[in-house]
């Protein structure tokens, strides 16, 4: 499988979404996880957002998960609102995210980025 650096990996299985953990945690690198819906407004506000980090922030991998089409994925991680932006380091949920607010999202990034290279 491929290093997809720059982009949102859109993830439509469980499997997609567990090989995608599993590779980031072996890489070392932060992953947010975007949880969206296809009817939320502000989902679809913050999607080209999260396309702009993708590509300016390329040491941590953007996953994007439809809570609708991965419900046990939404389940474990209790989702209960959308936009919600996890963020995961070495299979640990480091910080979160509720709702489409892009500095705070942004700041986060940074700050989880800079850590994790800082003690590597």
């Amino acid at each position: 499988m491929a290093t997809e650096e720059g982009v949102v990996i859109a993830c439509h299985t469980n499997e997609e979404f567990d090989a995608q953990m599993a590779k980031a945690q072996a890489a070392g690198k932060l992953v947010i996880i975007d949880f969206t819906a296809s009817w939320c407004g502000p989902c679809r506000f913050i999607a080209p957002v999260f396309a702009e980090y993708a590509k300016k922030f390329p040491g941590a991998v953007f996953l994007k998960v439809d809570v609708d089409e991965l419900k046990e994925v939404a389940e474990k991680y209790a989702v209960e609102a959308m936009p919600t932006f996890l963020y995961i380091k070495d299979g640990k949920e480091v910080d979160k995210v509720v709702g489409a607010r892009k500095e705070e999202l942004q700041s986060n990034i940074v700050k989880h980025i800079e850590t994790g290279s800082a003690s590597a």
